[in-house]
């Protein structure tokens, strides 16, 4: 049985319906023109468009493809919000440019996406070795870059909402933090006498502070009558990368890692004395410098005033570790050890989790795993005066 039709173009037959979209400016009707192989195809596509449009669905852009899309919201939208710190940008760029650009997705248009494509993605990713923690935050970019294709009408819901993605990959035990002991203390200390970096490692050891809140810190910050340190900025060294995705190291000051981090912290009565002897140091340098010197109100400088660079004073950092003999541990285990020190000393929990500048008291109790059962350990022990049997 032959097939109705009733238009023909560039030889081909076909059924063509219409719709009335509204009225122009003058007051002329505004049609749409919908084509299928039969009356029924063209009847359905017409429904699909005007079905789309009754949900708020950015109709005429039903063939952009993901990667297209998601590149541009990165690089025309992201990168240039005042609300998101260079650091973040760099990490977002980076899972687009190795998890989004030359993958599956990519080239899926955004009308045709499927919760189900995107799983399998995860999927495939998990079945290669990648991290469990990798695909979480791939998953929370898409999840975000949905959200504006579903405000822009690319999308009427998002894929990644809810329970319609599962996170494939076992959920890894948290490692215990590095920190280090009595004794390694001890040694470390010692061994400071003429290091370039003592007061930076004393004061990191006596507050907590991440390297980048230290580095950042300015005269301004301390406040040497009541004992404490105003934490409000921190220095990365990130890609800034431009619209065009050209990239240039760079050492910037910005806003701390989350609002919790800006803070005030308190430093013992006995490390008072480092920053007279940072003064003395900074005098010096000046002197021998002349008018070559950086003036700034920073507190931690190199020998000519300017900032310290955080991949010199990583080298510094090892080359010291190795001066003590004491095994390796990141810069960041002062911070740890810091805060082990605090829970070994019974300080509350909300109290540690304070001076950390963490988001949240979970965040400072799953961190240190390690310490918290034994004091909760030592805690029950006190009880033992009841029981005298």
């Amino acid at each position: 049985m032959a097939v109705k039709t009733n238009y023909k173009k560039n030889g081909t037959n076909y059924f063509r319906v219409s719709a009335v979209l509204g009225t122009d400016s003058k007051g002329k009707r505004i049609l749409k023109e919908f084509y299928g192989k039969s009356k029924s195809e063209a009847e359905e596509k017409k429904r699909e468009y005007l079905e789309g449009i009754k949900n708020g669905l950015n109709i005429d852009t039903k063939r952009v493809l993901l990667g297209e899309l998601i590149h541009t919201w990165l690089f025309e939208t992201i990168r240039v919000s005042d609300r998101i710190k260079p650091t973040t940008f760099e990490k977002y760029e980076g899972l687009y440019r190795n998890y989004v650009k030359d993958s599956p997705l990519y080239s899926i248009k955004l009308s045709e996406l499927k919760a189900l494509q995107v799983q399998r993605y995860y999927n495939g990713l998990s079945d290669i070795g990648k991290s469990r923690n990798l695909i979480e935050n791939l998953n929370k970019l898409l999840k975000q870059f949905f959200n504006y294709a579903v405000d822009e009408g690319y999308l009427s819901k998002n894929p990644c909402l809810g329970k319609k993605i599962v996170i494939p990959g076992e959920k890894k035990p948290r490692k215990e933090v590095q920190h280090f002991s009595d004794e390694e203390i001890e040694i470390l200390v010692s061994n400071l006498k003429d290091n370039r970096y003592r007061e930076l490692i004393l004061l990191s050891l006596g507050t907590g502070l991440r390297r980048g809140e230290l580095l950042a810190l300015t005269w301004e910050d301390i406040d040497l009558k009541n004992k404490i340190v105003k934490v409000n900025k921190s220095l990365a060294k990130v890609y800034i990368i431009a619209g065009d995705g050209s990239k240039e190291r760079k050492q910037i000051i910005q806003v701390p890692k989350t609002r919790g981090s800006i803070r005030e912290v308190s430093f013992p009565d006995n490390l008072t004395s480092i920053f007279k002897d940072i003064r003395i140091k900074q005098r010096r340098d000046r002197l021998k410098c002349g008018e070559s010197y950086e003036v700034s109100d920073h507190v931690f400088t190199t020998s000519s005033g300017s900032l310290i660079d955080v991949t010199n004073l990583s080298h510094a950092w090892e080359h010291l570790l190795k001066k003590c003999k004491l095994p390796h541990k990141k810069f960041h285990a002062l911070r740890h050890t810091f805060a082990t020190k605090l829970f070994e000393n019974e300080v509350a929990l909300k109290t540690v989790s304070e001076l950390l500048g963490h988001s949240s008291i979970d965040m400072t109790a799953n961190t240190y795993t390690h310490v918290i059962p034994k004091q909760k350990s030592d805690a029950v022990e006190k009880l033992n005066y009841i029981f005298n049997l």
